[in-house]
Parts: structure tokens; C-alpha cells; sequence
């Protein structure tokens, strides 16, 4: 499924209305008269203390070209070059602040502002008083497209830039172009997000990463939904081996055809320092799997590879095992949502046992999976997992009899999600059972599991022996079968989870029931659970006094409670 940030992204333009814009450019301009103090104030005395106390960045002749006199060539007045940080700062926070934003002298963040081209040009004045910016983000304002030039042209200012993003900004192929010129001038920039930019993609990477240098310092490079093509993978494999030091590459939700895929790897012709790869719905298909499986030989430090909501891909995980089985340093493996068929299950199964770093395995929804994940369990490293996601598996009930016999083993396990898997349901005891007192989870999601009322009484118990003292989420929406004496026992029972910080025991939709025998025990035990925020109370129905009582517990404390609007009994 498409991320709003990119629907938004793509549908921002006919939303706005001229109209629109016009208004928003008044209000931020009276918004600015209103903040707006006069210069005088500048020149008061204990200007320098003010300055350093708010963090005003001080300028030194080495830091800007202006410390000269560009007329007699003489040394400029230290008072005149003092003044004139003082001013210039002043007109930094006037402009960051007429955007509803906090100046900061190493971190400039305009994300959703509404930026417009005009709004560039004043920046790009004001980056000779940000010496000390390390990081600019300009993300979600739909109107920097086509003016990023004015902004590039003066990046020589900030040469400690160090994290650069540009999400969701209409990003044209020009634009590229003038960041790529202006690359030289942020030797030290190792962070670029360039993600959700349409313009990014069809055939116009190449006006970025034809400018690399070999040697460059870029660490991280994201490139999300940016609809690139062929052209633009063959242009990113031949910046690659330029890229000596990227470590994190994420191109996901781009779709990427087994032509895209063999550009891309193909200049590749010695080992790279790559640790997350993410192709994440890319609409991989088996031949791509394989070419993939090629290329990992040249990236023996992968940590994280992500290949999930690639549903050709099912039945093609067998071609890439055999180099996977060669990533000794790979510690997350997400596959989730691939049609994984139990084929693919048995081919990673084989290749497990040489994954002595994993900790991290997502299999979740791939439904076919459910009588496989019995001989996976088994060949897991136990001791070090600290995710184990299977929501969704059609877990079979020998394969979680498996589960809750493996529990024991899981010491370090911080989240266990088995949702959606029906086979829990009556058998919660077996998987609780096995936890130990050095329990380390902190979130279990256990959503649409058919639990019975004495489900929930083994987790009420388990929560007495202080086995989940550590759990943060806990899940159990939709179980319509629990009685109100599970939940009444629970709630009577929170002492032992004293680090809960959210809780959902939401019902279906097409489902209601009251919540009054058991809502008294929860309100009760609030004050037991000190960091609990968000409780999720969805389709039961309340009375308009426990409504009350409720309303009265989150002025209180910082507490959101998620109920129907619609909730109340009919009258």
C-alpha cells in the first residue's frame, strides 16, 4: 500500500488552491509583524551575553570571506564584523520564527512550512550567518521545486552540512543538477534523503550522481518512491563504487524490473561496505532474487536487508540462499508479506545456521507458511533473537508448540508479535508458561488470536510473577471471546506491568459490548501503571459517567484514551 506521505506528496498541488496560497503567505506575514521587535534592540548593552546564552553562532574571520574588506583590503573593524553577526543572526530568527519554527544554529528544519520560491531566496541570504549548520531539512514543502538553485549556489557558507533533506519537495531534474555542482562545496555532507521526488526518477538521477567524486563522504543515501527507472539504476550502480563510504541505501517503493536490477549491481567489481540494503516493494520478482543473490558476494558487512511486500518473489528465495548463506554479519532479515511458499521457508532454514549474527527475522503474513515455521523455529539462533515477527503465518499448531517450547531459549527476545494466528487461541498458557523472571520483552501483540477468558487469566498470572514487567505494548484487540472476568483479573493484576506505556483491548467493529464490569478494575489500576499513555478502548460501550471518570483521568495525567465517539448505550 502507497504511504499518505507519498499520496499527499503527489495530490498536494491540485489540492492547493491559488487562493490558498495567497491567504497562507498574509498570515505568515502578519505572524512575522507581530514577531517582529526593532533592530535597536540588537545594539544594547549585554548583547554578548544574550548571544551566548541563546546560542547566537559567533564569526570568525576564517569562517566567511566578508571578514575582509572587499574595498580597501584592510582588516575590518572587530566591532563592525561583531555588529554584524549580531544583525544577521537577527534576521535568521526572524525568519525561522515567521515560519512558526525554533532557530537553532546547527540544525535548520522547515519541514512542512510552505516554503515557496521566494522564501529560497531570503534562506540562501541568510546562510552566511550558519556557519555552524550541520543539518537542513526542507522536506514536504511542495513549492522548493525549481528554485532549489538559489539555495545550492551558496552552500560554500555552510561547510560543515552534514545531513541534507529534501523529502517530498517536488524535486526537478535542474534542481539535481545544481545540488550535484554544489557537492564539492559540503565535503563533510554524509546523509542525503531525496525520497518521495518523482522528479528524481525517470532518467534524471544521473544529474546528481554524475557529479560524485570518487571518495565522497556520503554514509546514507534515500531514495523512496521516487519512480526511478532502468536508466536511473544504471546511473546509481555506476555512483556506487564511487561511494566508498555508504553504508545505508534505501530505494525502496521504487519498481525496480530484473533489467533495473542487473544496472545496478553491475559495475560492481569488489566489496563494498554496504550495511543496509532496502528494497522494500519494489516488485522483485525470482529472476531479480537471483541477481540479487549474485551481488551480496560484494557486500560481506550487510546488516540489514529488507525485501519485503515483494510478492513475485515467492518460490524464488532458493536462488539467493546460497550467497545469503555467506552474510555472517547480517543481524536483521525482514521477508514479510512475499508469498513465501514452504519451499522458501526450507530454503532459508538451510542457510540459518550460518546466519551467526541474526537477531532480527520478520516472516510475518506469508499465510502459507504455517506447518514450515516448525523446522525455522528449530533453526534459529534462540539466545540472540531479540524480534521474532510471525503474525499472520497461519501458524500451525505444531509449529507454535514448537514456539512455546523454543520460549525458554529466547532470553534476549524484546518483541513477539503472533497476531492473527488462530492456533494461540486456548494455548496461550504454553507460550507464558516459558518465560523467565529475566523476561527482557517489552512489546507482545497478540491481536486476533481467538484468546479465551482463561488465556487472559495465564497472562493476569503471568503479569503477578513479574515476568512481563519490562512489556511496553501489549496487544490484544479483537479477542471478542475473552469474558469479562479475563479482563477484570488482568486489570487486577497491572502492578506487574509497571513499564506499560500503550494497551489495546479494542473489539471488532461489527462488535460491541459493555465495557462497565471491568472498566472500574482499569481505572483502579492506573495509578500502578505510571507510564501508561494511550489505552485503546475502541467499539466498547461506555456510560456517560465512565465517559466522565475517564475524561477526568486524562486531565490529570498524560493519558490518551481511544474510545468510539459513538460509544455511549442508546438511551
Amino acid at each position: 500500500m502507497e504511504s499518505s506521505d507519498a499520496q499527499r506528496v503527489r495530490d498536494g498541488s491540485q489540492k492547493r488552491s491559488a487562493i490558498d496560497l495567497i491567504m497562507n503567505q498574509i498570515r505568515r506575514k502578519a505572524s512575522f509583524e507581530r514577531r517582529q521587535r526593532p533592530v535597536g534592540f540588537l545594539f544594547r548593552p549585554g548583547e554578548n551575553n544574550d548571544r551566548k546564552s541563546k546560542g547566537i553562532p559567533e564569526m570568525k574571520e576564517s569562517d566567511s570571506s566578508e571578514g575582509k574588506s572587499t574595498v580597501s583590503g584592510t582588516d575590518t573593524d572587530p566591532v563592525d564584523m561583531e555588529v554584524g553577526s549580531v544583525v544577521g543572526w537577527g534576521r535568521v530568527k526572524q525568519f525561522v520564527e515567521k515560519l512558526g519554527k525554533k532557530p537553532d544554529s546547527q540544525a535548520l528544519n522547515l519541514s512542512h512550512c510552505d516554503l515557496t520560491a521566494t522564501d529560497m531566496v531570503e534562506l540562501a541570504t541568510l546562510l552566511p550567518f550558519l556557519t555552524q549548520l550541520e543539518v537542513v531539512d526542507l522536506s514536504w514543502n511542495d513549492l522548493v521545486g525549481g528554485s532549489l538553485k538559489a539555495l545550492t549556489f551558496h552552500l560554500q557558507h555552510v561547510g560543515k552540512l552534514s545531513i541534507l533533506r529534501l523529502c517530498g519537495c517536488r524535486i526537478t531534474a535542474q534542481d539535481l543538477t545544481s545540488l550535484g555542482e554544489s557537492l564539492d562545496s559540503v565535503p563533510l555532507l554524509e546523509i542525503v534523503d531525496l525520497s518521495w521526488n518523482a522528479g528524481v526518477g525517470g532518467d534524471s538521477l544521473h544529474s546528481l550522481t554524475g557529479q560524485l567524486r570518487s571518495g565522497c563522504m556520503i554514509r546514507e543515501l534515500r531514495l523512496v518512491d521516487c519512480q526511478l527507472i532502468d536508466a536511473d539504476m544504471k546511473a546509481l550502480g555506476q555512483a556506487l563504487p564511487l561511494m566508498s563510504s555508504l553504508e545505508d541505501l534505501d530505494i525502496s517503493c521504487n519498481r525496480i524490473t530484473t533489467g533495473g536490477m542487473k544496472e545496478l549491481f553491475s559495475c560492481l567489481n569488489a566489496t563494498h561496505g554496504l550495511k543496509t540494503l532496502m528494497l522494500h516493494m519494489c516488485g522483485l520478482e525470482q529472476d531479480g532474487l537471483c541477481i540479487l543473490g549474485e551481488a551480496l558476494q560484494f557486500f560481506p558487512t550487510l546488516e540489514r536487508l529488507d525485501l519485503s511486500a515483494n510478492k513475485g518473489a515467492s518460490g524464488g528465495l532458493a536462488k539467493m540462499t546460497k550467497n545469503l548463506a555467506q552474510m555472517t554479519h547480517l543481524s536483521c532479515l525482514g521477508i514479510h508479506l512475499c508469498s513465501l511458499s514452504e519451499e522458501d521457508v526450507m530454503a532459508l532454514v538451510q542457510v540459518i545456521p550460518s546466519l551467526s549474527a541474526l537477531t532480527e527475522l520478520d516472516v510475518s503474513s506469508n499465510k502459507k507458511i504455517g506447518d514450515a515455521l516448525q523446522s525455522l523455529l528449530t533453526a534459529l539462533p534462540l539466545p540472540k533473537m531479540r524480534k521474532l515477527l510471525l503474525n499472520n503465518c497461519g501458524l500451525s499448531t505444531d509449529s507454535y508448540q514448537a514456539l512455546g517450547s523454543a520460549v525458554p531459549s529466547l532470553s534476549q527476545l524484546e518483541r513477539l508479535n503472533v497476531s492473527w494466528n488462530k492456533s494461540v487461541g486456548g494455548n496461550l498458557g504454553l507460550l507464558l508458561g516459558g518465560l523467565l523472571s529475566t523476561c527482557k520483552l517489552q512489546e507482545l501483540r497478540l491481536s486476533s488470536c481467538d484468546l479465551t477468558t482463561e488465556d487472559v487469566l495465564h497472562l493476569a498470572s503471568a503479569s503477578k510473577q513479574g515476568v512481563l514487567s519490562q512489556v511496553k505494548q501489549l496487544d490484544l484487540s479483537y479477542n471478542g471471546t475473552v469474558g469479562d472476568a479475563g479482563w477484570a483479573a488482568l486489570f487486577d493484576e497491572a502492578g506487574g506491568l509497571k513499564a506499560l506505556e500503550e494497551l489495546d483491548v479494542s473489539r471488532r467493529p461489527a462488535s460491541s459490548a459493555a465495557a462497565s464490569p471491568w472498566l472500574a478494575g482499569l481505572l483502579e489500576a492506573l495509578p500502578k501503571l505510571p507510564s501508561l499513555m494511550h489505552v485503546a478502548l475502541q467499539h466498547w460501550v461506555l456510560q456517560q459517567e465512565e465517559r466522565d471518570k475517564l475524561d477526568n483521568v486524562m486531565n490529570k495525567r498524560k493519558l490518551t484514551v481511544e474510545c468510539d465517539k459513538q460509544s455511549l448505550p442508546p438511551t
